[in-house]
């Protein structure tokens, strides 16, 4: 199995829209696009300025398998935010999302050269606090009743990793 990792096109908006826009996806997603214009709009957004924003789409053996996206919240200092990191039902029990992490890693601490690559996971998320601390990063604390989601005010854990923290390959 190869998983690779690329900058989403527009010929993706429509697997990206279904993927966030999943029962089993969204509800564990922050801020992801309502509409396919919206997601249209991010994937412009990530070729456009690249600089700012990206949204990648994972493949498995060539075939949409997921997606993960940054935003830079200080450009100064060289940070981003990771975001929407996805993976199909298809390819789920497979360690996919371990791998699409870990290639996303390389790509933005490594490649991007950005110094460092926060997290934020909603506290009642389980497996992706698990699958955070699977795959390096660390955890730094809580943020208390930051976001509202399902009506109710929810912690995020906040997790990060530094460019020199970055494993090798």
């Amino acid at each position: 199995m190869t998983v690779e990792l690329r900058r989403a096109k527009p010929a993706d908006a429509e697997f990206l829209f279904d993927l966030i826009g999943r029962d089993d996806v969204r509800p564990f997603l922050g801020g992801a696009g309502d509409t396919l214009d919206d997601v249209r709009n991010d994937i412009d957004l990530s070729s456009r300025r690249p600089e700012e924003f990206g949204w990648f789409v994972a493949e498995v053996d060539g075939e949409p398998a997921g997606s993960a996206a940054y935003r830079v919240v200080s450009e100064r200092n060289r940070i981003v935010e990771g975001r929407r990191l996805a993976v199909h039902p298809r390819f789920r029990g497979r360690q996919v999302g371990d791998e699409i992490a870990r290639l996303f890693q390389r790509h933005v601490l490594g490649e991007l050269g950005f110094h460092r690559l926060e997290l934020q996971v909603y506290g009642f998320n389980e497996r992706a606090i698990a699958h955070a601390e699977r795959v390096g990063y660390v955890r730094e604390g809580v943020k208390r009743k930051a976001y509202l989601k399902h009506d109710e005010w929810q912690d995020a854990v906040l997790f990060s990793m530094l460019q020199d923290e970055l494993p090798e390959q």
